[in-house]
Parts: C-alpha cells; structure tokens; sequence
C-alpha cells in the first residue's frame, strides 16, 4: 500500500518541473570536518535505492535531487530507505545494518517481544557509505519520523541496550546493542520531527470527515493512519510508527533516551499557523500544501488530555499541519539551548528559529515549490565549521 501511495505520487509530481536555484561552493577554508551526511526520511518516504527517487526525490521533490547537488558542492551525502510504516526501534536497526553493510539484526529481545523474526533484509556488500568508525563519523539528517530514528540511532550506538545485552550471547549480539561507540556519530539533526509525538493521532478522526468536502484531504489522514498503523503480519500492535507517535508512547521513548556528550543535537521545528493577541490558532489553508490543511486546522484547535494524564493545552496548538511545533523542538526531558549558528553544545539540543513552513517545505514542497537548497548548505556548512 505505501509502495503505491509513493510511487503514485512520485508520478503525479514528476509533471511539475522543478527550480534552478543558484549554486553555492563549500567553503572549504573555513570547515573544520567534512563527514558524510547520511539522510533519513519521514513516515512513507523514500531514499536512492527506490527505483522511483530518480524521477521524484525525496530530499529536494520539485528542486531536483538534493543529493547530487550538496555532492557537487563539496558535501558527502547519501539517502537511507528504512521501513515507511515501521516502528523507530525497526527503523533504526535497519539503518545500522546500511551503514555497516550486514544483515538486518531487530534483536533477540525485541523480536521475541513483539513476534516477529529476528533478522530483516540482508545489506551484505551493500553499505552506503565506504567506511563507518571513530575516525570516519557521520552525520544524521532525519526529517519527520526519521528525526526518532536518527536519535534512537544515536542513543543504542553510545549507550547500547541493556535488554538486548541480556537476552543474548555476547558471541551473537549485534554491535548496535553494545553501546561504546559514540563517536561513531558526530551529530544529529531533526527536521520537523513529532519527537515528543503529535496530535494529529487524537485528530484523525476529524480530519477524516474532511473528506465528504475535500476528498484530496483524506491524504494526511492515510499518512497518520494506514501508512503508519500497525503492520499485520502477526508481530504486536505496538510495534508501528504509530503507536510510537502517539503522544505518551513518544513521550515514554523520549524519557529513556540519553544523549551523549561527545555528540551534537540541533532541531528544526516548522510552524504554518499564526496565533493572535487573544491566543487563538488558526491555519490558513491557502499556505498549506492540500494534503495538510484538514488536519493543520484541527491541530490549531485541538485541547485534551492522553489517556496518562498528559494535558495538551493551547501550547501544542500551532503545527505544520502534521507535527505540532512544540514537539519539534526537543525532546522534553533534554537540555536545550537556542542555536543560530556558530559554535553549538555538544550532548544538548541546540534548537534552531522555528522556520516558517509547513510539513513537506523542508523537502522542498509537494505542490508548493520551496527552495530549500540554501537551507542544508547552511545547516550542513555550521555542522562541518564546529
């Protein structure tokens, strides 16, 4: 179902003609690293080995490829394809296993806890990037739902899990469950990423009845919902993209994460409501990509409380029409720091000005052309001047 949702779309935008943006040149004088950038995308998305990225790139959409043009440039960078519906733990396991070239280990804990086997696609031979260590690091570019899996990576590579360690051999461990490898990873950014969960989940079910006046809206719902409900081959519910953006599920994740001191966090959250003086929300859906404004309205309206007690108050109203923007900042329990540029913190999150956009703008829009070139080479030119 994903697979077509994707490719259907990749068809649909490969009519729209993409930019020409004006070209920067890596300032090489003045960098300091220069590590590969390893790109992970979102809930339903794509990366170069689907045979489809060539006509409809996930990273750049109706810009072109991101990646040729940042390599030409001077950057390193590839684009990872992990499970579209699967939850951060599968994903993170099956990125590991791309970077190293392996087969695919989901762990002996994990697998027996959520039934499902214990080894995934075989990437023997098949690394996407030439070499990975303490010398040769790299850096996670992770938007939407790959902004969970770029940290959870982040976190088994330093801190590794003390479940897995326990229920298998230290013979037949995947070194992913170990921890001690830090470095390993210089630094992560998250790009509109419903780190602390998102409340287009408790939404859904009105942004579904959307669809009696705008049938194109029922989109974002297949996003949120079939795209990221549980996956039906015998495993437990709970082991989906969407049980872990639910709202205490995400919040639970966050609360066990640990961020290592010899790393660097930055977040890039998106925001395309306006609050007035009376604080009341509002989208305007003439600035949304169609597919976002049923539920960027619902979202700007939205007050409950999670079934842990959780209060989501006015503050968890502006959104980008997916992913509510205080939950793109940082993980709650995290030190945070604000970040323009210049020299960052490392083992806090350094969190960038909300950029004004809605959820598909940092990918350079669906329908909505949004340059978004000049952008990475920013955030990629601070990382490599650190």
């Amino acid at each position: 179902m994903t697979k077509i949702i994707s490719f259907f779309t990749a068809i649909i935008m490969f009519l729209v003609p993409g930019a020409n943006y004006p070209h920067n040149e890596l300032d090489t004088e003045h960098q300091n690293t220069n590590y590969t950038y390893v790109f992970v995308h979102g809930l339903g998305g794509w990366g170069e080995d689907a045979f489809y990225y060539d006509i409809f790139p996930y990273w750049g959409t109706l810009g072109g490829d991101m990646m040729k043009y940042m390599n030409a440039r001077g950057f390193n960078c590839v684009a990872a394809t992990v499970t579209q519906n699967g939850s951060v733990w599968d994903r993170c396991c099956e990125l590991y296993a791309q970077l190293t070239g392996t087969v695919t280990d989901y762990g002996v804990n994990h697998s027996k806890t959520h039934n499902h086997d214990r080894y995934g696609k075989d990437y023997t031979g098949k690394a996407i990037v030439s070499d990975w260590n303490s010398e040769e690091k790299i850096n996670l570019m992770g938007h939407s739902f790959g902004g969970a899996t770029s940290v959870m990576l982040a976190e088994l590579m330093a801190f590794g899990s003390e479940e897995e360690i326990a229920a298998t051999a230290k013979d037949d461990i995947s070194p992913l469950f170990t921890g001690g490898k830090a470095d390993w990873i210089y630094s992560v950014t998250t790009l509109a990423a419903p780190l602390n969960g998102t409340t287009a989940i408790p939404c859904k079910d009105v942004i579904n009845s959307y669809k009696i006046r705008n049938p194109q809206q029922i989109l974002v719902v297949n996003t949120v919902g079939v795209i990221a409900g549980p996956i039906n081959d015998g495993r437990t519910e709970d082991d989906c993209a969407y049980y872990d953006m639910e709202v205490d599920n995400a919040m639970e994740m966050c609360e066990n994460w640990k961020y290592s001191d010899e790393q660097y966090f930055f977040s890039l959250a998106c925001c395309m409501t306006d609050t007035d003086e009376n604080g009341v929300t509002t989208a305007d859906e003439s600035d949304f990509e169609f597919i976002y404004c049923a539920a960027a309205t619902e979202i700007a309206k939205y007050k409950g409380v999670t079934e842990k007690g959780y209060v989501l108050d006015e503050k968890w109203q502006p959104n980008d029409g997916l992913v509510n923007t205080i939950s793109a900042l940082a993980p709650f329990n995290a030190k945070t720091t604000d970040y323009e540029g210049g020299q960052a913190e490392k083992g806090v999150w350094n969190v960038y000005p909300v950029y004004r956009g809605d959820h598909m703008s940092l990918m350079g829009g669906l329908l909505h052309n949004n340059p978004i070139r000049d952008l990475y080479f920013e955030l990629m030119t601070n990382i490599n001047a650190l």
